[in-house]
């Protein structure tokens, strides 16, 4: 495994990152993954991301049991806040409310007494900004969580957070935004943005939701099991199961053979080819897809060899700025 800086930051993480989304107390049992935990560290990814809203608090509470005999000051565990996570009317959100309740709910899970990064899951457009991150503000100072991220904001909102962070004098040193060899939205505005103010990105889909392993096939059914099967899954994998995006992405196979790289390894090895890219969230349901990835962290690709697989995917990768803010929520007022 290798090691970046989390954007300007002192803190070090793993290159690879291990997450939970969709996957822990929801797709697979907890003995699975107890063993996917278990591959990562002992493949050397020390950092762990997570949400509060994954799998209802599930996801945490397994993801805490699963690092509870680890030595704590050797992990790095990342988790969220702002979807809902309950009926009431403020179990959402950014506000103040919401913050302070839900930064203890998810200690509680994790069975921690800190993460070392606590992310705003998304922006709120229904809380003022200056309540949020006082809020963050006050969660650091109390030594609940070390470091403050965002994710899936646009390069605006980011410089708005951050200059706040900065009157306040807490550490915002992250984004966390899909990107992907297919997803490229961010790459027009955000990651100039973080570059400027010193904020790393910690990109979750590097395999575009598995469409990069290459196990879609143009004009097939999906695999059975596969995660376009899962109706949890499915929403998110569903733009790229056209046969114009399939087609390129089987494409890449000669690519891959030329690096000595799956086609999986390859995608992940391409985001991490970014340097705002601090590092890359894997998913996993079988502690060998796990041991897989982990090949991709410290590999250096040829630029010759990523400026064919760019133009491969150009006619079919999704550039737009834009995009970056498709999915965000909308006022509740």
């Amino acid at each position: 495994m290798h090691y970046r800086h989390l954007g300007s930051s002192g803190m070090v993480i793993s290159e690879l990152v291990y997450g939970n989304w969709i996957t822990h107390g929801s797709q697979v049992e907890e003995n699975a993954a107890v063993a996917c935990v278990r591959a990562a560290l002992n493949n050397g990814i020390t950092t762990f991301d997570t949400a509060d809203v994954y799998a209802g608090g599930r996801a945490e509470e397994v993801l805490g049991r699963a690092l509870r005999s680890e030595r704590r000051e050797g992990l790095e565990i990342f988790t969220k806040v702002f979807h809902p996570t309950g009926e009431g009317k403020n179990d959402r959100g950014l506000s103040r409310k919401h913050i302070m309740e839900s930064i203890n709910s998810s200690l509680r899970r994790l069975q921690t007494d800190y993460v070392d990064l606590y992310q705003a899951h998304r922006y709120d457009p229904d809380t003022p900004l200056e309540e949020t991150m006082e809020a963050f503000a006050d969660v650091v100072r109390s030594g609940k969580a070390h470091y403050i991220g965002v994710s899936e904001w646009t390069g605006e909102q980011i410089r708005a957070g951050h200059a706040l962070a900065r009157e306040l004098r807490i550490p915002l040193v992250s984004n966390q935004p899909q990107y992907s060899a297919l997803w490229r939205v961010i790459e027009g505005e955000v990651v100039p943005a973080s570059r400027e103010l010193g904020i790393g990105q910690i990109v979750f889909s590097p395999i575009a939701q598995g469409v990069l392993t290459g196990k879609y096939l143009p004009g097939a059914e999906p695999p059975a099991g596969s995660r376009a099967t899962d109706e949890r899954g499915s929403t998110f994998v569903a733009r790229y199961l056209r046969d114009e995006v399939l087609e390129r992405v089987q494409q890449l196979a000669p690519l891959a053979d030329e690096a000595g790289l799956s086609l999986a390894q390859l995608a992940v090895a391409w985001v991490l080819q970014n340097d705002n890219v601090s590092g890359a969230i894997i998913g996993a349901s079988r502690p060998e897809q796990v041991s897989e990835n982990a090949v991709a962290a410290g590999v250096t690709l040829d630029p010759e060899l990523v400026a064919k697989m760019n133009d491969v995917l150009a006619p079919v990768a999704i550039t737009d700025p834009g995009k970056t803010a498709e999915n965000a929520p909308k006022s509740r007022r």
